[in-house]
């Protein structure tokens, strides 16, 4: 049986279930890769560290990212119910699995690494992504984009402390 496939059956939205697993499973990955490399290095390297007197409580970390990661996922949930084939979403798409990425990597560099310094290094690059990811979404969901305007405080916030964490404890 040979497969056709027409410009108007490309169109077709992936089903819900499929869109909720490609939204929600790369961030529970993310979340559980860059949280087993952190709390690894809490109670040793990262509680040794001289800290600035804006860093918060390590108890604060836990809900923020939790709220982050849900309020990400929703907005990759809503960029993929847009139908393939449209202008800006596999680009969108591209840019929101780089700054994951960069979120996942960033964990290894400055916990797995221990070193404020590469974690700076690898923050940057995910900035810019972040707010990439939000000026590619606007177009294709506002609300999608709003969505990770929090999560881009929130990092931009995270570069200062981890800025500060490597000038204070180099």
């Amino acid at each position: 049986m040979t497969h056709v496939s027409t410009p108007a059956m490309r169109k077709i939205k992936p089903s819900v279930p499929r869109r909720v697993a490609l939204a929600v499973g790369p961030v529970i990955l993310a979340s559980l890769l860059g949280g087993l490399v952190t709390r690894a290095n809490l109670a040793g390297w990262y509680a040794a560290l001289v800290r600035p007197s804006f860093n918060p409580p390590n108890w604060v970390f836990g809900p923020v990212w939790t709220v982050l990661f849900a309020m990400i996922a929703i907005a990759a949930y809503r960029i993929l119910s847009v139908p393939p084939g449209t202008p800006g979403r596999a680009g969108a798409l591209r840019a929101y699995a780089l700054q994951l990425g960069l979120n996942t990597a960033w964990s290894f560099a400055f916990f797995g690494l221990n070193s404020p310094a590469a974690g700076f290094v690898v923050i940057l690059p995910l900035l810019a992504s972040i707010l990439l990811t939000i000026r590619l979404f606007r177009p294709l969901d506002a609300p999608a984009a709003w969505l990770l305007v929090p999560y881009a405080a929130w990092v931009g916030y995270a570069t200062v402390l981890n800025g500060a964490l490597w000038w204070l404890n180099r």
